[in-house]
């Protein structure tokens, strides 16, 4: 059984990878400025260095919502929020398109941590580029989330798939897998549930939460 602090360690490891690219490309675009005396040369280092910053900024923000408290919502998040995350991520690559289909004006902040995990699911699935299309609609006293990665030879990892059905052996848990098993004990835990079909050009992910108590509409 994996204790929730082995699943903050996991997960601080998945946020350290993530961010180990644009924070380097960071540092090394600073060393290029100070040794760097071309006029041209200059302008495109502090280009790469605001791209990277942006990138840094944006993947530190897609965790704060995905992974922690999120310190300044009170139990419902603005659905504009997790719209601007994906976008931010999905601009940033040119073979990346998002497709939202979310009519609702906030959900609880189960259901935004859950959408953006699936999401990112799907972003990483999308190793030749292809279009994240993300639904939620609440109804009946539920929420639904649907995610769809379409592209080129659509990849996913069968562990991640395990960790999302509860499969997966704790000692086989890893940054890669973690919010994978974080999506299921939110699940779990809410009485909801959660499911995937994966075919070499397109990822599924879907999940259904309850509405907390008191949720009006």
């Amino acid at each position: 059984m994996t204790s929730e602090l082995d699943l903050a360690a996991l997960l601080c490891s998945r946020l350290c990878h993530d961010l180990l690219s644009p924070v380097g490309a960071l540092n090394n675009g600073l060393e290029l400025l100070a040794d760097e005396r071309d006029p041209t040369m200059r302008q495109r280092c502090l280009e790469l260095l605001e791209q990277s910053a942006r990138t840094s900024a944006n993947k530190l923000k897609f965790f704060r919502l995905a992974y922690g408290a999120a310190g300044g919502f009170g139990e419902m998040v603005p659905a504009e929020e997790p719209r601007e995350l994906l976008l931010a991520l999905t601009q940033a690559d040119e073979r990346l398109s998002l497709q939202w289909a979310v009519a609702e004006p906030s959900l609880s902040k189960p259901a935004v941590k859950v959408l953006l995990n699936l999401a990112a699911m799907g972003l990483d699935s999308l190793v030749r580029g292809g279009t994240l299309a993300v639904g939620a609609e609440r109804s009946n006293g539920r929420t639904e989330i649907a995610i769809r990665a379409a592209g080129p030879r659509v990849a996913f990892d069968a562990n991640v798939g395990k960790a999302l059905d509860g499969t997966l052996a704790a000692e086989e848990l890893s940054g890669r897998t973690a919010p994978a098993h974080l999506i299921r004990l939110i699940v779990e835990r809410d009485g909801g549930a959660v499911q995937y079909h994966h075919s070499p050009d397109a990822l599924v992910l879907g999940a259904m939460l309850p509405d907390p108590e008191g949720m009006i509409g």
